[in-house]
């Protein structure tokens, strides 16, 4: 798209908002120029930072009119490169959209803005009694839109859910600037489950404008323990041990030594000395029910080995064992000038094998990997550790991160299990799926987005049936010489 183009663009979107929502200065345009995932950078043509619902559709409507691509973004937090801006196209940002509209803890709800703050909801709900379950590490800072976008989870995911499983009604703005309700107020709307599908789907299916949450009865008892292993194996196997034994922890945590030693430097957790991994494991619920789970956990921690075991006492000491944790991603700053984080899954009882075997590519290409995850449900986040000042340890480094997801797949894993594809794991995507799979959930894009311009160019590799630049493939695909789909 042109100066003038954009230019002309800009004049239409000031004459209908203030002006000092619309941004084409070049220099405040770079603030917005890529997300949590700072090594994919890209320029937009134009940022616009909406009021309103109705402001937001106003916005897509001339995007549409002007045929220009447009990205959603809330708090720009994310680690896949979802919000990565067009280059020619236009930034809507939503973190102006930030009431809490509904509190009504009798029916368990809240109805928020996108641009909501995931720890405020929890805030405003916790003087009734209730909370907000889904709690990414980033809850302080991102935004319950973005949380929709990418359907993000956190350290409590494996007893409560992800944010798909704590959405029930969804005010979206559809790729041709229409205002629809998705869902509502009951627990199961009749009908397909669009909600379902527009939770995950990264802003390629439209914008989320007001959410409708599930609150959670905050539970009559918390208790947390956090014990040291001699090294990952051992630990694995107590997080095994524990599932098998029927006891469902609201979280169990890892970190591996290398994890440790950069929480350490960071916010001086004082783990256990001489851990090669320490897990943080929690359990909520009704006192009784606690404390018999709690003895169980212990046991099982001590019969795997942990040769230390400490007992949150309070509050304020629960809050340190979760401090190392939570700030896991920034404190590898402390050991290492450049890393990349990643995010697959695998079956918790390969943890072991699959940590071992890190371990083995990591130093077959003289890389280190920290590791911290989500144990329970075995959500890997290694951490790739390089020095791009260092001639040729960049490309080692995503050479690993790209084998490490191989490795996912090949025990029957997912290359994501929160952070979402993106534009860091498009490339990815078909080693999970067939061409024949892509293409059916390219289907259900080009139902909702027949022009390609929400999002345009993430989680798919290749453009597909859409006729997304660069262009369409030659001949007739499979999908219409059967007479399922259309090439728009």
């Amino acid at each position: 798209m042109s100066r003038v183009e954009i230019g002309r663009l800009a004049g239409v979107l000031r004459a209908a908002l203030d002006a000092e929502q619309v941004i084409d200065d070049r220099a405040r345009l770079r603030t917005y120029e890529c997300d949590g995932l700072a090594q994919y950078r890209v320029v937009p043509a134009l940022v616009v930072l909406p009021h309103t619902a109705q402001e937001c559709a106003l916005v897509v409507r001339a995007c549409v009119a002007a045929n220009v691509p447009f990205v959603a973004r809330g708090s720009g937090t994310g680690l896949s490169g979802g919000a990565l801006p067009h280059a020619d196209g236009v930034l809507i940002v939503t973190s102006r959209l930030r009431a809490i509209t509904e509190l009504a803890p009798d029916d368990e709800r809240a109805v928020v803005e996108p641009g909501v703050i995931n720890l405020a909801v929890t805030r405003a709900a916790a003087p009734h009694g209730y909370y907000y379950a889904p709690d990414p590490s980033s809850q302080q800072i991102c935004s319950i839109g973005g949380n929709v976008a990418e359907n993000s989870g956190g350290a409590h995911c494996l007893k409560y859910g992800f944010t798909t499983n704590h959405v029930l009604g969804l005010q979206v703005v559809t790729p041709d600037g229409d205002l629809v309700r998705l869902g509502g107020w009951a627990p199961d709307s009749p009908g397909y489950d669009l909600v379902g599908a527009f939770v995950g789907s990264e802003g390629t299916l439209g914008i989320a404008t007001e959410v409708t949450v599930r609150l959670v009865r905050s539970p009559e008892s918390v208790r947390t323990l956090l014990a040291a292993f001699p090294g990952t194996d051992a630990a694995g196997a107590a997080t095994s041990a524990i599932i098998a034994a029927g006891v469902v922890p609201a979280a169990v945590e890892m970190m591996d030594a290398l994890a440790i030693e950069a929480a350490e430097a960071a916010v001086h957790c004082g783990y256990p000395a001489g851990a090669g991994a320490v897990l943080i494991v929690e359990l909520d619920g009704p006192t009784a029910e606690v404390d018999a789970q709690f003895t169980e956990v212990e046991r099982l921690c001590r019969d795997n080995a942990a040769f230390e075991i400490r007992i949150a006492a309070d509050d304020a000491e629960r809050a340190l064992f979760w401090k190392g944790r939570k700030s896991a991603f920034a404190a590898v700053g402390r050991i290492s000038p450049d890393y990349i984080v990643q995010d697959g899954v695998i079956p918790r009882t390969a943890l072991p094998e699959v940590l071992r075997r890190i371990g083995e590519l990591a130093a077959e290409r003289g890389i280190r990997v920290a590791n911290v995850f989500h144990a329970g449900d075995g959500n890997l986040h290694p951490l790739v550790l390089f020095d791009d000042a260092i001639e040729g340890q960049a490309e080692r480094a995503e050479e690993l991160s790209g084998a490490i997801l191989d490795l996912c797949v090949a025990y029957g894993g997912s290359i994501t299990g929160e952070h979402g594809v993106g534009m860091d794991k498009a490339k990815y995507l078909p080693r999970m799926y067939t061409d024949d799979d892509l293409d059916t959930m390219q289907l259900l894009r080009c139902a909702f987005d027949p022009r390609a311009l929400a999002n345009p160019g993430k989680i798919f590799p290749t453009p597909r049936l859409c006729g997304e630049v660069p262009g369409r493939r030659r001949g007739a695909h499979p999908l219409q010489e059967a007479g399922l789909a259309e090439v728009f």
